[in-house]
């Protein structure tokens, strides 16, 4: 999982994804690519970007099976901090978990406990 890259959307969009066969974000016709994190990036994306929405999902992502080209590159708050961004629309089979991602009461996110890092 540590490879891993992820993907923030609405359980909506997942579904659609599903029945047409690729997962399309609007960033990918508004900006050319779709965002993705690092897992030490998500919960900072989740809690600027997506505070007291409901109804979401994480993709969690292998980019060793994905067709379009991932390329990283600094986001827009940090120069230096490189986020992964999908050139393309995401192909299921790259897809290889989805994990229900939901605000808690306060409307703030916290890193679902299947993402947690283990203490060795």
């Amino acid at each position: 999982m540590t490879d891993s890259i992820f993907h923030i959307t609405s359980r909506i969009s997942w579904s659609d994804a599903k029945k047409s066969g690729a997962y399309s974000a609007d960033s990918l016709m508004s900006e050319g690519f779709i965002h993705c994190s690092k897992i030490d990036q998500v919960m900072r994306v989740a809690n600027t970007i997506f505070a007291n929405q409901y109804g979401l999902v994480i993709l969690v992502i292998d980019p060793s099976q994905l067709k379009p080209e991932v390329r990283w590159e600094a986001g827009t708050d940090k120069a230096d901090e490189l986020f992964p961004h999908i050139y393309g629309p995401l192909n299921l089979e790259a897809v290889v978990r989805v994990i229900d991602f939901e605000p808690g009461l306060d409307g703030k996110f916290h890193l679902p406990q299947t993402l947690a890092p283990v203490d060795r």
